[in-house]
C-alpha cells in the first residue's frame, strides 16, 4: 500500500446503519465512498458529498440502493461485489427451501412445547424435491448456482423465466426458458433470483400466485420490493400455495407486529444470506479494493457499467 499514506478515511463504526443526517454531513467533500445496502445513494446524498466525489463502492451484489442515473450524470464510478458472495447465497437459499418445505421451524417449535406426540401418519408432512419441478425466476449467476446444488435431490426439470432466453447459463442446468404464467403453473419450488428493478417491483403478485399450485413453496433470496407482501399472505392464508420463504421483506426489519409472522407456512430470515464468514471477509476485501483502484484512477476488480 505505498504511496497511501495521505489516505484519510472515517469509518461508521456501529453494527447500527449511520443516521441519514450523519451520513449528509460526513459525507461532505470526500473523494470516495464505501456504503452498504441500508444506505441509499439519492442525488441529496451526492450533492451533500460535492464536486470531489469520483468513487463509490458497494459491499453489495445488488444496486437498488444507488441512483445509477445521479451517479453516471455525475460521472462517479461505481464498484459492487459481484460471484464472491454467490456460494454463500446458493446454500443459504437451499437451506430455506428445504427449511419451508420440509416445515423445520413448526417441527422444532412442536418438539420444544411438547406438541410430539405418537407417532402419527401425516403429522408435518412436507413436500420433497425428488421428482419435482423447479422453476427459477432471474437466472443470472446465483440461480445457475441454486440449479447446481439441487441436481443431486434428483430435481426431475428445471425451468426459467427472465426479460430474454439466457442459453449459456440455461445449458449449464439443462433449464428450459418458459413465460411467467408458465413458471407460476409448472413450479413445485419457485425460487426468485431476479435483481429489483422498476419492472420486477411487485412483480410476484395475486396475478402468479393465483396460476401456483395449491402445493408448491416459493423462495425469495432477492430483494423483498419484488413481492407483494399483501398478496403472498392472502395466498398463504387461504392455501392457494403451500408455504413461502422469506430472506428479504419490505421494510427490512419487517415489523414483528407483521401478519406474514402469524402464519405457520411462512419462514422469515433476516436478510443473513451473504452471512458467512469467508464471503463477508470477501466482500469487504473487493469493496475496498474496488474504491482504492478508483481512487487511483486505475479499473476496478468489480466495476458497474453505468
Amino acid at each position: 500500500m505505498s504511496g497511501w499514506s495521505q489516505l484519510q478515511f472515517e469509518l461508521w463504526d456501529s453494527d447500527d446503519p449511520i443516521p441519514r443526517q450523519e451520513l449528509l454531513k460526513k459525507v461532505k467533500g470526500c473523494d470516495g465512498l464505501l456504503c452498504v445496502l441500508t444506505e441509499k445513494i439519492d442525488a441529496e446524498v451526492l450533492n451533500a458529498a460535492g464536486p470531489n466525489l469520483k468513487v463509490l463502492s458497494t459491499m453489495s451484489v445488488g444496486f437498488d440502493h444507488l441512483s445509477l442515473g445521479e451517479l453516471k450524470k455525475r460521472g462517479i464510478r461505481v464498484g459492487y461485489t459481484p460471484e464472491v458472495l454467490t456460494d454463500a447465497v446458493a446454500e443459504l437459499t437451499i437451506a430455506l427451501l428445504l427449511a419451508t418445505s420440509r416445515r423445520l421451524i413448526e417441527a422444532t417449535h412442536e418438539a420444544k412445547t411438547g406438541g410430539w406426540g405418537t407417532w402419527r401418519t401425516l403429522w408435518l408432512c412436507g413436500y420433497e424435491l425428488a421428482d419435482s419441478t423447479v422453476g427459477i425466476f432471474g437466472l443470472g449467476r446465483i440461480g445457475v448456482a441454486i440449479a447446481e446444488r439441487l441436481k443431486p435431490f434428483k430435481v426431475k426439470k428445471f425451468i426459467y423465466t427472465d426479460v430474454a432466453p439466457r442459453p449459456e447459463l440455461a445449458a449449464a442446468i439443462q433449464a428450459e426458458y418458459v413465460s411467467m404464467d408458465e413458471l407460476a403453473r409448472q413450479s413445485d419450488f419457485l425460487a426468485v433470483c431476479c435483481a429489483l428493478t422498476p419492472e420486477t417491483q411487485g412483480i410476484c403478485n395475486k396475478n402468479l400466485f393465483s396460476k401456483m399450485k395449491n402445493t408448491s413453496i416459493f423462495i425469495n433470496t432477492s430483494r423483498g420490493g419484488v413481492v407483494n407482501q399483501e398478496d403472498l399472505y392472502e395466498a398463504l392464508s387461504t392455501g392457494q400455495i403451500a408455504g413461502a420463504g422469506l430472506d428479504v421483506t419490505v421494510p427490512e426489519p419487517l415489523p414483528t407486529n407483521h401478519p406474514l409472522f402469524t402464519l405457520k407456512n411462512c419462514v422469515i430470515l433476516p436478510h443473513i444470506a451473504s452471512a458467512s464468514y469467508t464471503t463477508r471477509n470477501a466482500m469487504s476485501a473487493l469493496a475496498a479494493n474496488n474504491l482504492l483502484a478508483g481512487l487511483r484512477g486505475e479499473p476496478m476488480p468489480k466495476e458497474l457499467q453505468l
